[in-house]
């Protein structure tokens, strides 16, 4: 099967759930966990599973809720936008299941606000923690709290919802390091494991901010726009980043670049095997673009390539 270059897999393949099959009588390969991997997913599946021979379910259930299905041994594949906890390891452990961890792409979380919104330039790591955290003495609800020349509006929040691995990251990279690790940040938000119902959201509000996986935010420029991020977190302000490929693939889109990893039982073998080995193929990285991701470095899809034999 050949893949129309920019052809969208959110119009192609997101319906009944997230699920698709490719048809073969071998072998079914089932496929669940993130919503942010999905479309990678997705993705490989619809161009190499025909030639596998096998039938490939993919579903998105978010991170968390990936982990314990896989753990209790009802997927073949678990998708995450974040590595494994140690208390996800145990459950794993208790079935006999021996999480296995493939890195297949990079994500640059991004922070968006509906294409109405023409006064947000950008958004520096502090402002993201006043706005999300739980700490009333500094938390911040409207525009206006921010920057004394922003509308005096409320802001309508929307971001990943607490199974999601996404909401995972941005909890430790925006919320820890100002407030400790014993905190999730506000709960007075519109949450969501499906990055769809969150783009619906921040794009149908003109007070509209959110986050989500880079690829969604891609696939719905025509609706929202990606607020630049400045990382001030050591207290000295550089200069506002975009999370363009480049910029996520060195780091410098900090601190909200982020790998994605799937995760089989023990070292893929046969079928399985082969569907990571085409997925990290020069054709597998392309289709982690065509999605709106930003591929491997060559040095990391080599040495995961190399993990596989």
């Amino acid at each position: 099967m050949t893949r129309v270059p920019g052809r969208s897999p959110f119009v192609a393949l997101t319906f009944a759930l997230g699920m698709i099959a490719c048809s073969g009588p071998d072998e079914t390969i089932r496929i669940d966990g993130s919503s942010t991997v999905y479309p990678v997913e997705a993705a490989w599946a619809e161009e190499f599973g025909p030639g596998l021979e096998a039938r490939i379910t993919v579903a998105f259930s978010g991170t968390g809720a990936g982990f314990q299905k896989f753990c209790r041994g009802e997927i073949d594949v678990s998708g995450a936008s974040r590595p494994i906890a140690d208390g996800e390891n145990s459950d794993c452990a208790v079935s006999g299941i021996d999480p296995f961890r493939i890195e297949v792409g990079q994500d640059g979380l991004a922070v968006v606000v509906p294409r109405s919104n023409d006064f947000v330039d950008h958004l520096t790591v502090t402002e993201l923690n006043r706005i999300w955290t739980a700490d009333q003495s500094k938390q911040v609800n409207r525009w206006g709290e921010l920057r004394e020349n922003w509308p005096d509006r409320e802001i309508q929040l929307f971001g990943a919802g607490t199974d999601s691995g996404t909401f995972d990251y941005f909890i430790e990279v925006i919320i820890h390091p100002f407030d400790g690790s014993d905190t999730k940040g506000r709960s007075d938000y519109t949450p969501s494991e499906d990055d769809n119902v969150l783009v619906q959201g921040v794009a149908g509000s003109d007070d509209g901010l959110g986050y989500f996986g880079l690829a969604y935010a891609r696939e719905n420029a025509e609706r929202l726009r990606i607020v630049p991020i400045v990382d001030d977190t050591d207290g000295e302000a550089g200069d506002p980043v975009m999370p363009t490929d480049e910029n996520v693939e060195s780091g410098r889109y900090s601190p909200l670049s982020r790998p994605l990893f799937m995760y089989t039982d023990g070292k893929p073998v046969g079928v399985l095997a082969e569907f990571f080995r085409l997925g990290l193929s020069e054709e597998g990285q392309h289709l982690v673009q065509d999605v709106g991701y930003v591929r491997l470095s060559e040095s990391t899809r080599l040495a995961n390539l190399e993990k596989l034999d």
